[in-house]
């Protein structure tokens, strides 16, 4: 017993319980991280298309690769009328409609570190990637 008559230690304060945090809530749309945003703008520039707002970064996945699916990536200006279009940290990104349906909530990534793989995909859907990233299966 301690001294103002209670059993408990003075030393065993109740902790509360912590907050819980939502997860980030996704709109089924296709996103960009700052860092490949930055190397996106970068790469227009030196393409000399940054100036032409008719200009978007195209995505899409096409049957290859050691895993069955590849990604591929693009500057494009046209769209074609099933297209599926995204704004992200003010970057247009646009995708075929079955290309979204592999993509959805994917975030487009840019490493480039000494292991940096330069573009990558961070992809909720796939149930498996190749080592190198390139490649993927649902």
């Amino acid at each position: 017993m301690n001294s103002n008559g209670s059993n408990i230690s003075d030393n065993n304060a109740v902790a509360e319980a912590a907050p819980l945090v939502a997860p980030m809530a996704l709109d089924n749309a296709i996103y960009i991280s700052d860092k490949a945003k930055e190397k996106v703008i970068t790469l227009m520039k030196d393409a000399g298309l940054a100036e032409d707002p008719s200009y978007f970064l195209r995505v899409g996945v096409v049957g290859g690769g050691c895993s069955g699916l590849s990604y591929k990536m693009d500057f494009d200006n046209e769209q074609k009328p099933m297209d599926q279009s995204f704004e992200d940290k003010g970057i247009k990104i646009v995708t075929d409609l079955k290309s979204f349906l592999y993509l959805v909530n994917t975030e487009l990534e840019f490493s480039d570190g000494l292991n940096g793989k330069g573009f990558y995909f961070d992809n909720p859907n796939a149930s498996r990637s190749c080592g190198c990233g390139e490649s993927f299966a649902v």
